[in-house]
């Protein structure tokens, strides 16, 4: 008799606390929105996001990016890189996708930035996991080629972008715009349309067009090739056309040596290929950015405002007021947790998309369609000028 009560008191004792642990439990109403994703909601659930993003050396910020999303999510977010010459080594890329896609607990892959390459990794990746959502970043393929392979894309919108980046040249005092690139890149149709609107839009606004080839970073000469071209070419180009002379690369690697040598000519740089406060412009500055203050963006717009102060250059830098490219990575993990726990509606949820995009931006995004694609979405960010 005294067994049979033990273990009758036991399983009451169970079942109390069962009942107990479904008590305290947050009724469904109250599952957080779309802009409210948090580790807590993440850990509950069983599955991974993939991100993969270039490596330290060739695009810092979006690596970054990554970590940031490791710290909020914890081990639930994987990380991988694409090489440095993936033109040369698509098959690593897709190697390294192919390896992340081999955890079953993986669900999703962000991609940020998508480079030539991933149409054909993501094919792969599909052939055993049909299920896997792809969401990509600043893709470097054809846009009617990619869109056939990612369930989110997104980019800036490059077309308006070419007469902006005029428009912003003109508003700092240029005279002249110089265009730096090369053939692989003005092979990419939303590259080479932007170059055209920039074109026009410069001549519609009476400065003079300049289009100069650099060597390509993925080229046996590599980012050191590129990065030399620039320091030598920039001031031959402000000593014959002035230093109300603005400058333009299509090239992540481009960007340092290009701020680097406007500051040292007094030339205009009115905007990154990739807008953000974080790409390159700290490094050419020499700002140094402590611990406490990583990922705080009002401190680094106010320190490249003073560091322009102090050259005498206010008025003749620029770039947008949020990091594009972080920002995609960010707002496509945060989709894909939206996605995985099932509060959007289906794989493509516009204003799901926008109300994370906005979140991360601080501010109002407006999104429109590349095309008669309701899956691919453009946006621009804000300009200023320090």
């Amino acid at each position: 008799m005294k067994k049979g009560m033990a273990i009758l008191l036991t399983l009451m004792m169970v079942f109390s606390l069962a009942a107990c642990g479904n008590n305290n439990a947050a009724p469904a109403e109250e599952t957080p929105p779309a802009n409210e994703a948090s580790a807590e909601v993440v850990e509950s659930v069983d599955y991974k996001i993939g991100v993969m993003t270039g490596t330290v050396s060739q695009n810092e910020e979006e690596y970054r990016a990554a970590e940031n999303m490791q710290a909020l999510f914890g081990e639930k977010i994987i990380i991988t890189t694409y090489p440095d010459r993936f033109m040369q080594e698509q098959e690593t890329t897709i190697t390294n996708m192919m390896a992340m896609a081999s955890d079953p607990d993986l669900k999703a892959i962000v991609m940020v930035q998508a480079v030539p390459g991933a149409a054909a990794a993501i094919s792969r990746v599909r052939e055993v996991r049909p299920d896997m959502l792809f969401v990509l970043g600043t893709p470097g393929e054809d846009p009617d080629v990619i869109a056939d392979y990612g369930d989110i894309i997104m980019q800036i919108d490059e077309l308006a972008r070419g007469a902006a980046t005029a428009q912003q040249a003109k508003d700092m005092g240029a005279e002249t715009l110089v265009h730096y690139s090369f053939p692989r890149h003005m092979s990419y149709e939303m590259l080479a349309s932007r170059r055209d609107n920039m074109k026009a839009e410069a001549e519609r606004l009476g400065l003079r067009f300049i289009e100069e080839d650099a060597p390509d970073p993925t080229s046996d000469a590599g980012v050191p090739g590129t990065q030399q071209f620039i320091m030598e070419d920039l001031p031959r180009k402000v000593a014959e056309y002035g230093n109300d002379t603005a400058f333009f690369g299509t090239n992540c690697s481009m960007m340092e040596p290009l701020i680097r040598q406007t500051m040292e000519t007094g030339a205009i740089f009115p905007v990154q290929c990739c807008p953000s406060p974080y790409h390159a412009l700290p490094s050419a500055l020499g700002i140094g950015v402590p611990e406490e203050k990583s990922g705080d963006v009002d401190y680094i717009l106010e320190q490249i405002g003073e560091k322009c102060e102090e050259a005498e250059m206010t008025g003749r830098v620029g770039t947008w007021t949020v990091p594009i490219n972080m920002m995609y990575v960010e707002v496509g993990v945060k989709y894909a947790v939206e996605f995985l726990e099932g509060r959007t509606d289906g794989r493509v949820d516009a204003e799901v998309l926008k109300s994370i995009m906005s979140d991360v931006a601080g501010g109002e995004v407006e999104l429109t369609n590349y095309g008669d694609y309701d899956h691919f979405f453009l946006n621009l960010g804000a300009p200023i000028v320090f």
